[in-house]
């Protein structure tokens, strides 16, 4: 599949590009950022994806986290795609912030207009990491998903539905339980209908209780001050004691002070990449 590289800057001694695609399971041309750490002048490197929050593209995390310095150090290819399928023409896709264009939740959608285009999850864990294994010097082998807000919902459910496939997962202030929040019912009605099982398919406090898997060692960084934990969008409270219950390991930290902002995402954002690199790099 062809790739338009777009841009390339180097940080770090690596290379921060960003390229472009015709998309099969989106129907759509695609961007994605991938920074190449020096390593990956000489050998095949772990390849780490970070799914971004509401309203973003793949600029927010690569120009805000920074990210670089860490993924530089431990020699780890990180890859953000856009959060939605852009341009595709359907009634409503732009009206609002938290649905449609930039809202794309990591979901196959199954309902009319959204289902032809908004298929995110597969677009995540099948048709990007191909072209991304298919055109870069990553080891198929080690890979590894984190991500902010919709996209840390996202991280969570891609490893929860995947047993194995990822090293690692971690998130800032997750959308931990959407079936019960306002984002989430807007966004699963309209993508998966009135049918709440399908939700639950989607919801990583329902994936967990009943997560049959290989070891997984989960890491969450959550602002004390972010207002859409206390507006109940993101229901950590939720997933933990789920985790509890199934015995799934997950550091749980709450951070005085911190807001849902990427200066939150920026403080921490070192120790998300040393989570990774300690199974990437096993």
């Amino acid at each position: 599949m062809a790739l338009k590289q777009i841009s390339s800057n180097k940080c770090f001694g690596g290379l921060q590009k960003v390229f472009e695609h015709d998309s099969v399971e989106l129907n759509c041309k695609m961007k994605f950022a991938i920074y190449l750490p020096p390593k990956a002048e000489t050998g095949k490197c772990p390849a780490l994806y970070w799914l971004s929050g509401l309203t973003c593209t793949e600029q927010n995390f690569i120009s805000k986290s920074g990210f670089h310095q860490a993924a530089s150090e431990h020699g780890l290819v990180v890859i953000a795609p856009d959060t939605s399928p852009r341009g595709c023409s359907i009634k409503g896709e732009d009206e609002s912030w938290d649905f449609g264009t930039g809202a794309g939740f990591y979901v196959d959608a199954t309902e009319d207009p959204w289902k032809t285009n908004y298929r995110m999850y597969s677009y995540v864990t099948e048709e990007l990491p191909k072209l991304i294994n298919a055109n870069f010097p990553v080891d198929p082998q080690r890979m590894s998903i984190f991500g902010h807000s919709m996209g840390g919902h996202g991280a969570l459910i891609c490893a929860l539905k995947n047993p194995g496939k990822y090293k690692s997962v971690s998130a800032f202030a997750p959308i931990c339980n959407p079936v019960l929040c306002p984002w989430g019912k807007k966004a699963f009605s309209g993508y998966l209908g009135t049918d709440q099982n399908k939700w639950k398919a989607y919801d990583a406090t329902h994936l967990v209780k009943s997560y049959p898997g290989s070891q997984l060692d989960i890491l969450i960084d959550q602002g004390k001050e972010d207002q859409f934990l206390s507006d109940g969008q993101l229901l950590p409270d939720n997933f933990i004691a789920a985790c509890t219950e199934k015995k799934v390991p997950v550091v749980f930290r709450l951070q005085e002070g911190y807001d849902h902002s990427y200066y939150f995402i920026a403080t921490f954002i070192t120790d998300h990449i040393r989570h990774h690199a300690k199974y990437l790099n096993a």
